[in-house]
């Protein structure tokens, strides 16, 4: 019996550990941890706000480089457009609001184009890039030596944002905040990708507005 108490004693202090003041866990609850830990400084300020707090979810990993694996997967079967689950889902610790990032494959025809949907706001970004307070796109060309194919026809990849719940206004300030986090995860899946010039992502995003 006093063997079986000092094991479980034994078990109740690494479990403490780990999660203590310099646990993985706690490492991963922080803003600049999530998606993976690809979010920049500027992005990781963006997500606190966006979602008021600084304390998140604790995050799965892996879902960056799954989502890379999944686009190199489509092109090799020459998909023409494909979505798939979240590559990072984003939560406040003490709330129900999540925030979605999705990446998948699109063709030309899925491109906004000169249509402006009620909500969103063209900026010049990427091939194409429109946000709001409850969604923000991001549309890139990738050209890669690991996308066979791709130095004659690029791969076209979408990144979505889609944050359901949002409760704050509709202004540029949160539109920017939006396309911030979005950009950032799409710089680390097209670097992951090893598209050239990062698929045309600068490593800091400049919002200029689409007249």
């Amino acid at each position: 019996m006093r063997v079986g108490r000092m094991i479980f004693g034994a078990i109740v202090g690494l479990l403490l550990s780990a999660c203590g003041g310099n646990g993985e866990l706690e490492q991963r609850i922080t803003a600049a941890q999530q998606c993976d830990g690809t979010l920049s400084s500027e992005a990781s300020r963006a997500l606190e706000t966006l979602l008021g707090t600084k304390k998140f979810d604790a995050a799965p990993l892996g879902g960056v480089g799954r989502g890379a694996e999944q686009l190199t997967g489509d092109y090799a079967e020459r998909k023409r457009s494909s979505l798939h689950p979240p590559v990072c889902r984003v939560g406040g610790a003490d709330s129900t609001d999540r925030i979605d990032i999705t990446f998948g494959l699109y063709a030309d025809r899925e491109l906004f184009g000169d249509v402006h949907p009620d909500g969103l706001h063209a900026y010049e970004l990427g091939r194409e890039a429109q946000s709001g307070r409850q969604k923000a796109y991001l549309f890139v060309r990738c050209v890669s030596p690991q996308l066979e194919g791709t130095q004659k026809r690029a791969a076209r990849i979408r990144g979505v944002l889609d944050f359901g719940g949002a409760t704050l206004p509709d202004t540029p300030a949160t539109r920017e905040a939006n396309l911030t986090v979005l950009h950032s995860v799409t710089l680390a899946v097209v670097k992951k990708l090893d598209c050239e010039n990062n698929a045309g992502l600068p490593e800091k995003p400049v919002f200029k507005p689409k007249p």
